[in-house]
């Protein structure tokens, strides 16, 4: 009986205690839970900062010739082509040793916006430092966030880049950074609207567009950061691609492609009849299709505030001249140099009229890229073959098979001279010789 007693006072007092302690704890049990979720908010946000900026397309080394699927995030280990060799991206999941485990946050932003390492390595400008230093501190901290708490460490060391004397000399790419890239956050500018400045931010910073669509000088400088630049976003060459103008030039550019299209081409790489191919399609499947409707909004307000600038080619809108061409394609009458090959190898899929099949084979008639100052992706499209890109609620991917086994150099610099001066395209011919350096290009 005294045993008895004895047990349930103790309970009791054990009860008591535990309300005390609880009442006690409980304002810091609700600020840790209040700081974790602080915490998981500030993940997520980095998470989908991340996917505006694409860092997956090149950071992540997908399986060759395989759909995209990343093996492993973030790891590292993509080859990227540049005039002076090939620079392998590198390992940024928080792993200790091959990844940046160990990068305090000052190192991480000085990385990102600067392209200085820890130990002040200096960066290849294949990082596209001079655009990411526009980041805003609030997005830096959430994106390095993510990279040290929401990436999963992979333990794997990437091939080294070895360039050839003298851009193996890292020193001299300080006296580049000096000369060539900026310092600075972006500013927004209060003639413009909130969404304007959105768009703006994304495409100059964290999208960074203008690495592959600005034309690059000799020392491979962007040759414009903005909008002030008057060669920024007017086309340039990567890799072996030509990514379009982005302004709003109506037969080059994108004057003839309303917003609405724009941003049904970044989420799902279809838009006005156009499909995204080449790099632009793992631009696509990382990137753009996760993004808010309202950035993909704000960046089709931006591009389409972009005056007309670097025109070339011409598109002339005449039906007589679009009915011509159907009528050689069907009838055979006239025979166009270039023309019996579209007919057998191009119009089961682009058609007579060269409009091709909405949400399947983008329409050549009309298509910026087909009057583009440079036929190189259309020529490495004819060698390598393509596909569009697969999304989560976008059209079925299609191929484009290579023709390489099929046409030799001059049937394809035919043909593609053909389309690039048929159904009221105007553009400069394609000489057999641009299509054999490119094709040993490619080939080495």
């Amino acid at each position: 009986m005294a045993f008895g007693l004895s047990v349930r006072a103790l309970g009791r007092g054990f009860a008591w205690y535990a309300v005390a302690c609880a009442l006690a704890f409980a304002p810091a049990c609700r600020a840790s839970d209040a700081a974790g979720a602080a915490d998981s908010a500030l993940i997520a946000k980095g998470a989908y900062l991340a996917k505006l900026g694409d860092c997956a397309g090149c950071h992540t080394n997908a399986p060759t010739g395989q759909p995209p699927k990343p093996s492993p995030a973030f790891a590292g280990g993509l080859p990227m082509g540049s005039p002076f060799g090939t620079i392998w991206t590198s390992n940024i999941t928080p792993d200790p040793v091959y990844g940046i485990g160990r990068f305090s946050y000052e190192d991480f932003e000085r990385a990102v916006r600067d392209g200085i390492a820890p130990g002040g390595k200096h960066l290849y400008p294949a990082m596209p430092f001079p655009s990411l230093s526009k980041i805003s501190d609030d997005d830096m901290h959430a994106l390095y966030a993510y990279f040290m708490h929401g990436v999963k460490p992979v333990a794997a060391a990437v091939p080294k880049t070895k360039l050839p004397f003298p851009f193996n000399q890292r020193w001299g790419l300080a006296v580049w950074a000096e000369l060539f890239a900026p310092h600075e956050r972006f500013s927004p500018r209060t003639d413009r609207s909130v969404e304007w400045n959105r768009g703006a931010y994304l495409v100059q910073g964290l999208g960074h567009c203008g690495a592959c669509h600005t034309p690059r000088g000799p020392a491979y400088e962007e040759r414009g950061l903005s909008d002030g630049d008057r060669r920024y976003l007017t086309g340039g060459t990567n890799d072996n691609w030509f990514a379009p103008n982005l302004t709003g030039d109506p037969d080059s550019g994108l004057g003839g492609v309303s917003a609405e299209d724009i941003a049904a081409f970044l989420k799902h790489g279809h838009g006005a009849s156009l499909t995204a191919f080449g790099s632009m399609v793992e631009v696509v499947e990382d990137s753009g299709q996760y993004m808010t409707d309202d950035d993909l909004h704000a960046i089709a307000t931006y591009l389409k505030s972009l005056p007309p600038r670097q025109a070339s080619g011409h598109v002339e809108a005449d039906p007589a001249r679009g009915n011509a061409t159907v009528n050689v394609l069907r009838t055979g009458s006239i025979e166009y140099p270039g023309a019996g090959l579209y007919n057998a190898f191009c119009a089961r899929c682009h058609h007579a009229d060269g409009r091709g099949e909405p949400g399947k084979y983008p329409r050549l008639a009309g298509n910026p890229v087909v009057v583009a100052p440079q036929a190189t992706s259309l020529i490495r499209l004819l060698i390598d073959g393509g596909r569009s890109p697969e999304t989560n609620d976008g059209p079925k991917p299609q191929r484009m098979p290579s023709f390489l086994g099929k046409l030799n150099d001059t049937e394809m610099a035919r043909v593609l001279t053909f389309v690039r001066n048929a159904w009221g395209n105007e553009a400069q011919p394609v000489a057999p010789r641009e299509v054999e350096k490119l094709r040993e290009k490619l080939r080495r």
